[in-house]
């Protein structure tokens, strides 16, 4: 594990930490979401935060300048010391250590649903139904149209992946024949 693992891990739960004693977990999530994808969406701006020769208070003002009326003080405030120790690189492993600690914690899932076309919220909801119970946590379910699978879905649950696919049932359809076969 490298040190900027172990780095990304210790900010997330401190801020995991805050988040949970002022009830802000949620809102908290959803925030680092924005900002990770604003940075990752604008190279200019993602170059200015990472790069030394930068004055540090010049990245703080920006930082100011774009998030602060629009995340809680904990985001803001972790957002800046990691600028401020030379860690901004970190941004996106904070939200996905972030995540995985607030879902841990609320005994939440996220399911990614691979599907032939976009799935009606009742669908959604049965599918979170159903693996939700199979695994005992909450899921929340993000939706991606594939249109390589035939018909069926594809559901992945960090690092499972459950495949009711029609592809799939006919290549361990396959794969069952020819172990068959050999015998």
């Amino acid at each position: 594990m490298s040190s900027d693992t172990i780095v990304a891990k210790r900010y997330a739960k401190a801020l995991f930490e805050i988040a949970q004693s002022r009830s802000l977990v949620s809102q908290v999530e959803e925030e680092l979401k924005v900002v990770v994808a604003v940075i990752e969406q604008n190279d200019d701006f993602q170059q200015f935060l990472l790069h030394p020769k930068y004055d540090l208070n010049e990245k703080i003002n920006l930082l100011s300048r774009v998030f602060k009326d629009n995340l809680s003080d904990a985001v803001f405030n972790t957002l800046c010391l990691l600028i401020e120790r030379g860690r901004g690189m970190l941004f996106h492993a904070l939200l996905d250590y972030y995540v995985s600690i607030a879902n841990e914690a609320m005994r939440q899932a996220d399911a990614i649903v691979y599907s032939p076309a976009a799935l009606s919220e009742q669908e959604s909801q049965a599918i979170a139904a159903q693996f939700g119970k199979m695994i005992g946590k909450t899921i929340r379910v993000d939706n991606v149209v594939d249109s390589s699978l035939i018909g069926g879905i594809q559901v992945r649950i960090g690092d499972r992946l459950y495949d009711g696919s029609l592809s799939g049932k006919l290549a361990r359809m396959e794969k069952t024949l020819k172990q068959t076969q050999a015998m």
